[in-house]
């Protein structure tokens, strides 16, 4: 663990400088990256990063009010500065949920608020319902209950009547053969070995998921002529992503939904994007609808994104929100 002294004389100056940072050997070969910012006696939160396996940034830091909070991030198993990078070897749901419980036990927190986007909510979601006594409340963004259903009604319904000859150029990426069920062929050729088979795969994916990420892309088709170059750094979400949805993201199918029951005695806030592509507003009302205690709070005009206007500003007020709710 780095110098904690140290990252308190490095937070006199900056205040979302970490107060600890460590990789923690989590067993399976995985060592997690974790780093504690803010108050080290405030309020006690989580975050959790998307993709699954895009890391944590310095500025989600920057979500939680550092004289108010305690807040841990860490790069989930295979992302960010975790090591192995990439490491897919167990690495599931129940790994990540497991990882969670022996951070919170590390630092001596009785129970956290948890907070999270997209892949992010799954994962909040899942490891609140694993363990409810444990959580303090939730904060969700653009709610993702990791189905098979969701990322079919992105992907082959929402995709080809919004962004019509994006949905060719990720058709046009695959073999004829292969376009009729096109999902489970990315996934396939996105995990082969072979730099030929994925490289193109994975690019296609990593930028169709981009531009529906954005309530205003810059772009809407993909360069098709780049899309098998090995030159170029390839994005590392797609391999983690086509891992987890190969696998149904290795929870049981509706699981989220319908133990959506054991949140009620947790308060929580969502922040909803009114045109997310990728998790739409339906999501959350229907998760809402059967929690029981969580209040919705729509952003006009924004996507998906954490950076679509607005959304990251809900998303800071929610979390300043819930906690004062919590203290009440």
């Amino acid at each position: 663990m780095a110098d904690a002294d140290a990252g308190r004389a490095a937070g006199a100056a900056d205040p979302f400088a970490p107060l600890t940072s460590e990789h923690l050997d989590v067993g399976d070969g995985h060592a997690i990256y974790v780093e504690s910012v803010g108050c080290a006696a405030g309020i006690p939160a989580v975050y959790l990063h998307g993709g699954p396996g895009s890391g944590c940034q310095p500025d989600h830091r920057r979500l939680f009010d550092p004289q108010r909070f305690h807040t841990v991030l860490f790069d989930q198993r295979g992302a960010g500065r975790s090591k192995p990078k990439g490491l897919r070897k167990a690495n599931t749901t129940a790994h990540l949920i497991a990882d969670m419980e022996a951070i919170r036990e590390k630092f001596g927190f009785a129970q956290w608020l948890v907070v999270g986007g997209s892949w992010g909510a799954t994962l909040a979601l899942a490891y609140a319902q694993a363990h409810p006594d444990r959580v303090s409340g939730i904060v969700l963004r653009a709610t993702f209950l990791g189905t098979r259903e969701e990322l079919d009604g992105a992907f082959l319904d929402v995709l080809p009547r919004h962004y019509p000859g994006l949905y060719e150029d990720l058709l046009a990426a695959l073999p004829a053969e292969e376009r009729a069920d096109p999902l489970p062929n990315y996934y396939r050729r996105i995990l082969d070995s072979d730099a030929s088979i994925h490289t193109p795969a994975a690019r296609a994916w990593g930028g169709t998921e981009s531009i529906l990420s954005e309530h205003a892309p810059k772009r809407t088709r993909l360069d098709m002529a780049e899309l098998g170059n090995l030159s170029k750094p390839l994005p590392a979400t797609p391999f983690m992503e086509a891992h987890y949805f190969r696998h149904d993201c290795f929870m049981r199918p509706g699981q989220l939904m319908a133990e959506a029951g054991t949140l009620r005695d947790i308060p929580g806030i969502i922040v909803q994007g009114r045109f997310d592509f990728l998790c739409p507003p339906s999501t959350s009302h229907a998760l809402a609808a059967t929690w029981g205690n969580a209040e919705i709070r729509i952003v006009e005009g924004a996507g998906h994104s954490l950076y679509d206007p607005g959304v990251r500003d809900a998303v800071m007020k929610a979390i300043a929100d819930l906690a004062s709710k919590l203290k009440d």
